[in-house]
């Protein structure tokens, strides 16, 4: 590794001497997972009273349901004792703020790079987006009918949660 990395090296050293986690299954001891935003205001665990080992978390831009989150929760489902989903995206996202073209004409005007055949998954309607989410992840043919599906909306200014029902 570079000297970029130094930092997070040295910090594991002091992590690594006190680890405690040793113990742990993998499974998701509170049979959890939590689909959220890769924003690092959020601390999944704390705000939600959890500690390692309760929960799959699962995060990327704007806390979308995509195929490849669908695919990870059939196997948190199966594999990994998951018997419910909190999908939770937040306030002042970067993702809500925007449309993808805005996203794609940003990237190539100031860093010259052609995006067009990504998908970002911006959400312009934040609500109707979690909704539209919790509806894909509680109708996909591969996820048993009993499993559990909320949403909430993380606050990152005050930390609450605000939960929103279909």
């Amino acid at each position: 590794m570079t000297e970029a990395f130094d930092d997070l090296l040295t910090a594991n050293e002091d992590f690594a001497r006190s680890f405690q986690h040793s113990s742990l299954s993998g499974r998701a001891r509170r049979g959890l997972a939590v689909v959220t935003c890769m924003d690092s205001r959020i601390d999944p665990l704390n705000l939600l009273g959890l500690k390692a080992g309760d929960a799959k978390i699962l995060r990327n831009a704007g806390a979308r349901v995509t195929d490849d989150v669908l695919r990870t929760l059939v196997l948190a489902v199966y594999l990994l004792d998951v018997d419910r989903v909190l999908v939770m995206p937040h306030t002042d996202c970067r993702m809500a703020k925007s449309t993808d073209e805005d996203v794609h004409e940003l990237i190539s005007r100031q860093y010259g790079v052609d995006t067009r055949s990504l998908e970002f998954h911006t959400v312009p309607d934040q609500d109707a987006a979690l909704r539209r989410d919790m509806i894909r992840i509680r109708t996909y043919p591969y996820l048993p009918e009993r499993l559990a599906v909320g949403g909430a909306v993380y606050d990152v200014h005050t930390g609450k949660l605000m939960p929103v029902e279909l």
